[in-house]
């Protein structure tokens, strides 16, 4: 720990650790796996940078949040550090350089997607490289009962044993006691490993407000001008608010962007970039927006939209006052916005008939067989996220064994002559390059290659032709681009009844619906609670504060805020019921389910809703402000009707 210390003086710049780190720390030096339950801003990312720098090898920092990975990066570099990441931003030439230094071993820290590890060159180089840590951060992805829940976290710890990393580090900023013991459970991580600091932060000023729709705008305007300037974050559910919200602060004369996955990445690099940089910024902005961005000094974080979930509330309002400085977290309840998060929740389900044909076109496949997740989830219209974990399920109950992915097409652009190229090898290793080199095909500027036709035209194993291309690429030879990807599985054993399997990840799917609805009622309870919010919020995650925070909207006004006015139950228009059958009966390529008619009438895109062009439809989102259960059940009554 002498030598931690001193990296983190000279290295980081800090005179002490912070709660949890030291401890942390000890148990990643003595060769330990760990997690850390730190709150946001509590300083869970020295815990993998600061040991990475006393290893040998290099650490694997695994990140679903591009932000993140910029941001952390550019400030290790400044600090002497030897990092790298890998994600779909990055230019050809961008990306060869950091898989050079990774094989050369000139990396510290490398910071992934988990999505990375469906790419096969990716995990042919880690395979050959020393990993002396796993840091897994956004660890509460990996457990169905989180808030967040990524399939792709399932297998981390099979690619962590498959390289041999020494050492695993899980870290979250959410996670309840349940949540905690999936995360131990999935990463092998022991409970005397598991360090959890304090989720209360005494700077922060927690306020809940209900408010009308109509209100919300003029209220926020009012509060920003209000209050001192200072760098503001404003939450919202949709892209499109984002940008309406955006535009009504500017041209009330504040400072304001927007900031959402639709945008370009250029475009929100430049958001980002601005925002660290300004004193009084304000961006108004989806969730993803603030997540590992190290900003120390955001004084303003609202919620214009309800948050879908405490966690979400939680990691949003952490970003404030990480200088320990007052900051204020209001948010803006809307009763409005409840139909919006349960649709969005209702929308990840997928109908029992579409489970039934997924199950059914897996299991009429023998031995081992690759299948496109994209072309697999338009086929039976299941969001690729949720096919994934349909995939993941069958795997966990020993039906399927997931493979290697594998990309069924390369391109690849020669940088010189192909007869130059030749002349750097000689005899079978010039022939075997030859022989691969007449297997693409030309296009405009760039040759195509189908990897499984060539391995067998040319007899040469496929994952030789794969080391070949890397490997000119890595010389500047070749630019070499993957697509296609494709992923493998091997049949371990058949359902004995397909019907009582889809019924179990049917059931399973309403499961996960039912707690993605109850979240956003805990978000209610919160907002209506009767007593410290802040002692309210703490207890969701297992902290029991001893006394009353001082500081919330309870505590500073003696009582609980005015009772919600309950929404006024929306009707459905005969008329325009009839416009959204009549459309759906005109489809071309008809599309089959009750849920899927609900999903057009609610606006709730799908995978064949936005092939066939639905999502399109003048008459798509007509009920968006109805509730999908009802509308649901008015489809299953009309489905009902049609099969009479």
């Amino acid at each position: 720990m002498e030598r931690a210390k001193k990296l983190l003086t000279e290295t980081f710049g800090f005179d002490q650790f912070m709660p949890g780190q030291a401890e942390v720390i000890t148990h990643l030096i003595a060769g330990r796996s760990a997690l850390a339950i730190f709150p946001t801003g509590g300083g869970k990312s020295l815990c993998y940078q600061l040991p990475a720098l006393m290893f040998d090898g290099v650490t694997i920092v695994i990140s679903p949040l591009i932000a993140l990975m910029k941001d952390q990066i550019d400030v290790l570099k400044s600090r002497g550090v030897a990092a790298g990441r890998l994600d779909s931003t990055l230019s050809a030439d961008e990306t060869r350089e950091v898989m050079s230094a990774l094989r050369c071993g000139n990396l510290r820290l490398l910071y992934v997607a988990p999505e990375r590890f469906s790419n096969e060159r990716f995990l042919q180089a880690i395979l050959h490289t020393r990993v002396s840590m796993f840091a897994i951060d956004e660890a509460h992805c990996i457990s169905e009962w989180g808030h967040n829940f990524r399939p792709d976290y399932l297998k981390l710890a099979r690619f962590a044993r498959a390289c041999r990393a020494e050492r695993l580090f899980a870290l979250t900023a959410t996670a309840t006691s349940k949540v905690a013991e999936d995360i131990c459970e999935g990463f092998g991580i022991v409970r005397g490993c598991v360090i959890r600091t304090g989720f209360y932060r005494p700077n922060l000023t927690v306020l809940t407000t209900p408010i009308a729709a109509a209100a919300r705008d003029r209220t926020l305007v009012e509060r920003l001008k209000d209050h001192p300037d200072g760098p503001t974050i404003v939450y919202v559910t949709r892209q499109n608010t984002s940008e309406q919200v955006a535009t009504r602060l500017a041209k009330a004369g504040l400072p304001a962007r927007a900031y959402h996955a639709g945008m370009k990445n250029d475009q929100r690099a430049e958001v980002q970039d601005w925002f660290m940089e300004s004193s009084d910024g304000i961006v108004v902005a989806t969730i993803a927006f603030g997540m590992g961005i190290d900003k120390s000094d955001i004084r303003y974080i609202y919620h214009y939209n309800l948050p879908k979930s405490l966690e979400n509330f939680s990691q949003e309002i952490g970003r404030a006052g990480r200088d320990g400085q007052a900051s204020i977290c209001e948010m803006f309840v809307c009763i409005d916005d409840i139909c919006t998060l349960e649709n969005f929740a209702y929308g990840d389900t997928p109908g029992r008939n579409a489970i039934r044909g997924l199950v059914d076109e897996i299991f009429t496949l023998t031995g081992q067989f690759d299948v496109s997740l994209y072309e697999l989830s338009i086929r039976h219209d299941i969001r690729q996220l949720v096919t994934r974990t349909l995939l993941v399920q069958l795997e966990l109950h020993n039906y399927l064994r997931e493979l290697t992915p594998v990309y069924s097409r390369y391109q690849f652009q020669p940088l010189v002559s192909s007869s130059e190229i030749l002349s750097r090898f000689d005899g079978e290793r010039r022939r075997f390059l030859a022989n691969v080199f007449k297997q693409a095909r030309k296009a405009k500027t760039w040759f195509h290659i189908d990897l499984d036709q060539a391995s067998v035209a040319i007899d040469q194993p496929r994952d030789r032709i794969v080391r070949a291309l890397d490997y000119l690429a890595e010389q500047s030879l070749l630019e070499v681009r993957a697509e296609g990807v494709r992923n493998r599985f091997m049949i371990l054993r058949r359902p004995d009844d397909i019907e009582d399997l889809t019924d179990a990840l049917f059931q399973n799917a309403l499961e996960r619906e039912a707690r993605e609805i109850a979240r956003i009622g805990q978000v209610l309870q919160l907002a209506t609670h009767d007593g410290c919010l802040v002692a309210h919020l703490s207890a969701h995650f297992g902290e029991e504060l001893s006394r009353p925070c001082g500081h919330c909207s309870w505590c500073l006004n003696g009582h609980p805020p005015a009772a919600l006015t309950p929404a006024e139950p929306a009707t459905i228009n005969t008329a325009l019921w009839q416009q959204i059958i009549d459309a759906w009966n005109e489809q071309e390529e008809p599309i089959d389910g009750a849920r899927a008619l609900a999903r057009f009438a609610c606006g709730i895109t799908s995978p064949r809703l936005t092939r066939t062009g639905l999502s399109k439809h003048s008459l798509f989102g007509a009920l968006a402000h109805v509730s999908f259960g009802d509308v649901h059940t008015l489809a299953q009554a009309w489905k009902q009707d049609q099969s009479l």
